[in-house]
């Protein structure tokens, strides 16, 4: 093993991080951006700065769900850079992992968007949004375990379509491999 190929899983690495945290960053913003729409009527960063309890364990709730349920993509996607692949098998890799990325997204999202609704429809009697602005942690923490719980079922459904729409899956389909 020389300097030179050390240099390169080093960069190799520092590029996967960076990768991994930008797209980790955009998942949160676009689910974020998503619930705002979701809960129109409630100014999110307005509460936060009264210092509504309540709402920041739900957004909270929110973006750990989101991680959770598209760590499996970021994963897959920055594991797909390796100094062992072609410029074509990583340029393909590559937008496997997007698509496999893209699809993490919008499960996330959507369950949560779903995960809502149920709750809501569950809870008769209780207008969760209104109970979050008036600063409810009990509302908030009951909302947050639904969303961890639903995030931790769908991150195994979209682990397991990045299985099959892996790299490797879709060489071996087109003969590549």
């Amino acid at each position: 093993m020389g300097i030179e190929s050390i240099f390169l899983g080093l960069f190799i690495a520092i590029f996967q991080l960076i990768v991994g945290l930008a797209l980790a960053m955009g998942s949160v913003y676009l689910g974020l951006k998503m619930f705002d729409k979701l809960t129109e009527g409630t100014e999110e960063m307005a509460e936060l700065k009264k210092g509504n309890v309540a709402i920041a364990i739900l957004l909270g709730a929110i973006i750990l769900s989101i991680a959770n349920i598209v760590e499996s993509g970021v994963s897959g996607l920055t594991g797909v850079f390796t100094a062992n692949l072609s410029y074509l098998q990583m340029v393909a890799a590559l937008v496997i992992g997007l698509v496999n990325l893209a699809i993490g997204v919008i499960f996330a999202i959507f369950s949560i968007y779903i995960a809502v609704n149920v709750l809501d429809k569950i809870t008769v009697g209780i207008d969760e949004f209104k109970e979050l602005r008036k600063g409810n942690v009990a509302v908030a923490i009951i909302m947050a375990a639904v969303l961890f719980a639903v995030s931790f079922v769908i991150r195994g459904a979209v682990s397991g379509m990045s299985s099959a729409i892996s790299p490797e899956n879709v060489a071996s389909a087109l003969g590549w491999a």
